[in-house]
């Protein structure tokens, strides 16, 4: 903060000023709001002196061009903090958020910011990145097919990996291999903002604002429109997305000489290449690093995953890639995990085994209750009970005659009630309740089934109970 203070010092001279830290979003830059004299810039602070060189250029440079982008007023001497311009709160994905109709369009006016960032984007990638001195790009001068690779190990790794995908690896990487040359061919030649999303389109003075474009480098065009339309959260309905897609073609159109037919079908692969990354990024920040945020997105990303695998053919060349989007789909964890309509409260009801971890929680809540069974006589020690589940009968009588199972349940119950019933009356939409034990087999599986079952005396309850071990869901109503 010393660094930062002398910025702000310099900037406000004599006059007395006040600081408020802003909310921290994925990456590791802290931002803050100075205000003084009744005016007010934003402070950054970043220890990655590379990427504020980049995003400090590229800002002056296309701000000289025209495109709307913050100024930047001052510059520490060690380039580790910055102040910028500050351009307000209002976003283009929190608009569109807050003002969908009934059915789920998005209103003309937020259609018209969207017209209005194509526009600008298309401006700012093929005529204001001309003299871009790409040396400054952080942390790749060109996005081809090496970082194309990237893109997909982040996915291999932090997704596939992560939720126990099979697959074979040679055969993987060779529709990789296949599919990255395919998609070099649209070469590299314009500036490329690289997260081209609502999130980072800013509303100031009735205008679109661009933030966050220090990962720019020279790129295929598509790549930007593609992270636009295809927002996991934003959730944009297809004739939106086609109405803005065509958009955009008139606007490079008017600039640039395109063959439309083979530009849109390289634009499907980047799409394609788009939504596997932030899968790959929700599987780090989410499912590793436990960030609610990221959790909460991953089902809408894979409603995307869902409009490549069955609405287009861009996976039909790639039968290794398609296979393995078909089994992340029949992933019961992110089944009925997006924003429910159903009115009053939902309670996830999951077994689970400690040697695969504690279940996430997809509401974004931080988790809930978790029970732990271990204490409770094992039938999975006994040979012919082995193969089979809490489900089954021989099991049930088992645990119900040879343990404290039922009084277990019970009690679970007399704790659980009270906050269920505090959560429906402050109108509390998710509770997550967790059952584990070793396997995540016998006892879990018992428990969070008769957990269930008691709960059909709490009345307007939506129960979603998951046997996590055995890819089996169910749901419930109260």
């Amino acid at each position: 903060m010393e660094i930062l203070e002398l910025l702000i010092k310099k900037w406000c001279g004599k006059n007395s000023y006040a600081v408020k830290p802003l909310k921290q979003a994925g990456s590791n830059r802290r931002y803050f709001r100075i205000t003084c004299n009744k005016t007010s810039v934003i402070g950054v602070v970043n220890d990655n002196v590379a990427e504020n060189q980049a995003f400090i250029y590229f800002s002056r440079h296309f701000r000289n061009k025209g495109v709307n982008v913050p100024e930047i007023y001052l510059v520490s001497a060690d380039e580790r903090a910055y102040l910028q311009q500050d351009i307000g709160n209002v976003n283009l994905f929190d608009l569109l958020t807050d003002n969908r109709n009934d059915y789920e369009i998005p209103q003309t006016e937020i259609i018209n910011y969207y017209l209005k960032s194509i526009e600008h984007l298309a401006y700012m990638q093929i005529v204001a990145s001309d003299g871009l001195d790409y040396n400054y790009a952080f942390p790749s001068k060109v996005f081809g097919k090496r970082s194309m690779k990237y893109d997909l190990n982040y996915f291999k790794y932090y997704f596939i990996k992560t939720n126990g995908i099979e697959f074979n690896e040679q055969e993987l990487q060779d529709d990789v291999e296949k599919l990255t040359s395919e998609l070099e061919v649209a070469g590299a030649k314009y500036f490329m903002f690289r997260d081209f999303q609502a999130r980072n389109i800013m509303i100031f003075n009735n205008e679109p604002y661009f933030i966050d474009y220090q990962g720019g480098r020279k790129g295929p065009l598509q790549y930007d429109i593609a992270s636009l339309l295809f927002q996991a959260k934003a959730a944009l309905p297809e004739e939106i997305r086609i109405k803005l897609y065509r958009h955009y073609l008139n606007c490079v159109s008017k600039h640039i000489t395109i063959n439309t037919e083979l530009f849109t079908q390289h634009y499907f692969g980047f799409v394609l290449i788009r939504v596997l990354q932030t899968l790959g990024a929700y599987g780090f920040r989410g499912l590793i690093e436990n960030k609610p945020h990221f959790i909460q997105s991953i089902p809408y990303a894979l409603n995307n995953l869902k409009f490549l695998l069955y609405q287009t053919d861009v996976l039909d060349k790639y039968p290794v890639l398609k296979d393995i989007c078909t089994q992340i789909l029949e992933l019961k964890a992110f089944q009925n995990n997006s924003e429910s309509k159903l009115k009053g409260l939902k309670i996830c009801i999951t077994s689970f085994s400690y040697k695969k971890g504690i279940p996430i929680d997809l509401s974004g809540n931080g988790g809930g209750f978790v029970f732990d069974c271990r204490g409770i006589y094992n039938p999975g020690r006994i040979e012919e009970y082995r193969e089979l589940t809490g489900r089954n009968q021989d099991v049930i009588k088992f645990l119900e005659e040879k343990s404290n199972i039922k009084e277990f349940v019970k009690r679970t119950f007399e704790i659980l009630k009270p906050t269920i019933l505090n959560y429906k009356e402050r109108q509390f939409s998710n509770l997550m309740i967790n059952f584990g034990c070793t396997g995540g087999q016998h006892r879990s599986v018992y428990c969070a089934d008769n957990l269930a079952k008691m709960l059909s005396s709490v009345p307007n309850i939506t129960v979603d109970l998951w046997h996590r071990e055995q890819n089996i869901r169910e749901t419930f109503t109260y």
